[in-house]
């Protein structure tokens, strides 16, 4: 299959390198790249009616989009009548999702699943790291999700939410669900990382349990970190310890470890965190939704690896790039600054997925064809000089028009190739039930 008059956004070393021509993949690889000049008359006026070739017309070729963070579990959560107080980010998760993940079934999580991946595909992710939790559905939900994953194409790394706030049974029904799926999975399209929910809600004899498997199989952990300071004062008082020291303490960090938000992180924490490798992930929307505060990116030493996730609130990680730009701009951080920041967290993203993929696409021969095509023809020049120009001010504003992935596509001129109608059916049908059961209880 061709794909032909594009901007082919190559990544060497740490450049992004656009070339215009055509791009060839078979069996699944990219196979060739062709370079050629950009004649606008040929460019917009060609039109191929073969299936086997899509004309880019001067559109935007890159690596796909991942999501570092998101909760595929929260999809149907929409237009709920939330019974309590939401004046705080603890009533959010007491009165929220703290009930809507404990009525969660089979069914509901397989119909949050396909919901959530049509819309990674519409937005161009098709690498996901999902954080997922369904206390009283904890057996073989992470199967669901994989499954799903699979059947549309996806590449994902989940793992389950395991807590003690609904008790120790159901503690460990949640550690026995991260352990079993981290031990059976053999899709090599789908990996694990051990899940927890975060510091306030986990005491030591969990974490104990939890560290001792980790750090027996070599994995790195998933986890809210200081996203409210509700985490760091209750960890404070109930442990004498901060999450981050915690965590230090049971061997839980490591260079595969996803800590998610890291709002109110300290200067201390940050040492702790860059001395073990691990990533913090940014998801500017789920923070302003729910007013815990925004990060102060000046303080987070380089060495540490940037991501950027969505908190479930959608699936449009490329929508969190352009906000961690807009945030950093807002916090005093010149364009230069800020333009080096979101060149720091593109490549920090592809090192990052590179450990769970190492054959992650880099857009050159050989590689695996996994891409996007975004509706944007660059109106200037287009070269590894702007491209991030381009990028924040042109390219993350767009829509997506075409998905390949491992040279299956996934989605042509904004047509999805999964049959929208089985799924949208399936997702209405089981956002009912759960629209009718969350309004039923107190």
């Amino acid at each position: 299959m061709k794909i032909t008059n594009a901007w082919i956004c190559r990544i060497n070393k740490n450049n992004v390198e656009p070339i215009f021509g055509d791009l060839t993949f078979t069996d699944g690889k990219i196979s060739s790249i062709e370079e050629k000049s950009f004649e606008p008359k040929n460019v917009f006026a060609e039109n191929f009616n073969e299936k086997d070739i899509i004309n880019a017309g001067g559109r935007v070729v890159t690596i796909p989009n991942i999501n570092f963070h998101d909760h595929f579990y929260s999809r149907l959560a929409k237009g709920l009548t939330i019974k309590g107080e939401t004046d705080n980010f603890h009533n959010i998760l007491k009165n929220l999702w703290w009930k809507l993940d404990l009525i969660l079934d089979e069914e509901m999580i397989k119909a949050s699943s396909q919901m959530a991946a049509l819309e990674s595909i519409r937005n161009g992710v098709t690498y996901i790291f999902d954080h997922h939790s369904s206390p009283q559905s904890a057996n073989g939900s992470l199967k669901i999700i994989s499954d799903i994953l699979s059947e549309a194409g996806l590449r994902g790394v989940l793992c389950f939410e395991s807590t003690d706030r609904n008790g120790k049974e159901f503690t460990k029904q949640g550690l026995n669900e991260n352990i079993d799926f981290l031990q059976n999975q053999t899709d090599e399209n789908i990996k694990g990382l051990f899940g927890l929910h975060a510091s306030f809600t986990v005491d030591d004899e969990s974490l104990k349990t939890l560290s001792e498997f980790v750090n027996n199989n070599d994995l790195g952990i998933h986890v809210h970190l200081c996203e409210d300071k509700v985490d760091r004062d209750f960890s404070l008082k109930q442990f004498n310890k901060s999450p981050a020291d915690r965590f230090i303490d049971f061997k839980m960090l490591n260079d595969k470890s996803i800590l998610a938000h890291g709002i109110h992180l300290v200067e201390n924490d940050f040492r702790l965190i860059e001395k073990a490798g691990s990533a913090i992930v940014y998801n500017p929307d789920s923070n302003l939704n729910n007013a815990v505060g925004l990060a102060d990116f000046s303080h987070v030493p380089d060495s540490i690896p940037i991501l950027a996730g969505t908190d479930g609130m959608n699936s449009n990680p490329a929508r969190s790039l352009k906000q961690l730009f807009l945030i950093s701009r807002h916090r005093g951080m010149s364009f230069d600054e800020s333009f080096k920041f979101i060149n720091k967290i593109y490549f920090d993203q592809i090192n990052f997925v590179k450990k769970y993929f190492p054959d992650f696409t880099l857009l050159n021969t050989n590689d695996r064809a996994d891409l996007i095509i975004w509706d944007y023809i660059p109106p200037t020049i287009f070269n590894s000089e702007n491209f991030f120009g381009h990028y924040v001010y042109g390219i993350l504003d767009r829509p997506v028009h075409s998905v390949i992935q491992n040279g299956k596509v996934l989605m042509k001129n904004f047509q999805i190739t999964i049959d929208e109608t089985c799924y949208n059916a399936k997702i209405v049908e089981q956002g009912k039930r759960l629209y009718e059961k969350f309004n039923s209880i107190s």
